[in-house]
């Protein structure tokens, strides 16, 4: 079944060299995409940012957020937006240091029209973390001789190299959004630990380079002991153990809503 999905990377003027080599996997797959100018967060003045919450940052991730995650969030508003001007249903979202290992296209043809039967208010699909916890496995796809599981992610993978938006996940993105007070990925989980709709592969059919990130450069070197508060520590563990809460009682119901929908003998 072939479906209406557009193709976006994310990529900073001048990235030239990263935009090639990527453009290279993708035309050997046969995969046309639009690319989606990033935003260059890294001489933002925060104090400027009229989205940024500092207060929320502090207190939810127990640190100051940096330009350059300001940048990334800004990046994936703007390629949602692009992807929501156009006519297609879903859209495949992949910046720049994404490593497709396989075409991840026939991937999403099988699998979507299931998950729309299973789940038509699906969100999000994570197909750049190989690794995810609080799975609830739905369906098996054979794609270049590997066996990728579409999971129920209900402790949603962190890294955004690769996600696919329905329309409708994508819109309630772009509505929902008032203040950054996360990195993307964080705000990702976040959400859907909350709201539930949110999937993965396992493996994923995409990785991540070795090169950095150039819309979050520098991030992990800049993250440093300086930008913290002095409840750094609390904050995060407080984080981790309240969405591990969150995602076993979803996986629970998601297991209890499969269970009735499966047909009697």
């Amino acid at each position: 079944m072939t479906i209406r999905l557009n193709t976006y990377v994310i990529n900073l003027d001048g990235s030239t060299e990263r935009l090639q080599s990527l453009r290279g996997i993708l035309d050997g797959f046969g995969i046309g995409f639009e690319r989606v100018s990033a935003v260059d967060g890294r001489k933002f003045d925060l104090d400027k940012i009229a989205d940024y919450d500092s207060v929320a940052a502090s207190r939810y991730m127990g640190r100051a957020l940096i330009g350059g995650e300001i940048g990334c969030f800004h990046s994936h508003l703007k390629a949602a937006r692009a992807f929501l001007a156009s006519d297609a249903d879903y859209a495949l979202i992949l910046e720049d240091d994404a490593l497709p290992l396989s075409n991840p296209l026939p991937l999403l043809e099988a699998a979507i029209p299931d998950l729309n039967a299973i789940d038509p208010d699906w969100i999000l699909i994570n197909i750049g973390n190989p690794r995810a916890k609080f799975v609830t496995p739905i369906a098996s796809y054979t794609q270049d001789k590997t066996d990728h599981a579409l999971v129920a992610a209900h402790y949603f993978p962190m890294l955004t190299s690769a996600i696919v938006w329905s329309r409708k996940g994508a819109q309630q993105f772009v509505d929902r959004h008032q203040k950054i007070f996360a990195p993307i990925d964080n705000y990702f989980r976040h959400w859907l630990t909350r709201a539930g709709h949110g999937y993965a592969f396992l493996p994923s059919p995409v990785i991540t380079s070795d090169t950095e990130s150039l819309i979050e450069a520098s991030a992990a070197k800049n993250r440093s002991r300086d930008n913290r508060m002095w409840y750094y520590g609390f904050a995060k563990q407080s984080r981790l153990m309240q969405d591990k809460i969150l995602a076993w009682r979803h996986k629970r119901r998601f297991a209890r809503m499969l269970k009735r929908r499966q047909p009697r003998s």
